[in-house]
């Protein structure tokens, strides 16, 4: 069995933002040389969330609204965890969000279902944050 790893670096300008990673995840694929396998898509990072969704604005809305509505980023003194730091909302969105996701591939693809795309989402922006990408197979 062989193995490849691989490292996305994200500087997200705002506090929050999402961004599509599916074209990245394959580019590994085919640089593995991987064709039968699985792939780890993981956020490094307690205050960011990788996940498999639809590709569609509008849901990307929903998201933010859903979130904000869970775990509202202000007032700060409403989280035990502020007081050094102000993300307490960013450490909840990304339990709900989840850590990381794992995807088959399949003839040196991604073995997805319709419609599905690979997201990294950042809820403590403004800091370089990476993604790690661990690749298992023949």
């Amino acid at each position: 069995m062989k193995s490849y790893r691989k490292e996305l670096y994200f500087n997200i300008p705002s506090r929050r933002g999402l961004v599509n990673i599916t074209p990245q995840v394959q580019q590994a694929i085919r640089d593995s040389g991987i064709k039968e396998g699985l792939v780890l898509i993981n956020a490094m990072n307690i205050t960011a969330s990788v996940f498999i969704n639809d590709d569609e604005s509008g849901l990307h809305q929903d998201f933010e609204t859903w979130l904000e509505g869970l775990a509202p980023e202000k007032p700060y003194s409403r989280y035990h965890h502020n007081g050094f730091e102000d993300n307490a909302d960013a450490h909840l969105k990304r339990s709900v969000m989840g850590r990381e996701t794992v995807v088959a591939v399949t003839d040196g693809k991604l073995d997805f279902g319709t419609w599905e795309q690979i997201f990294y989402y950042e809820f403590d922006g403004k800091r370089q944050k990476h993604v790690l990408i661990k690749i298992i197979g023949e």
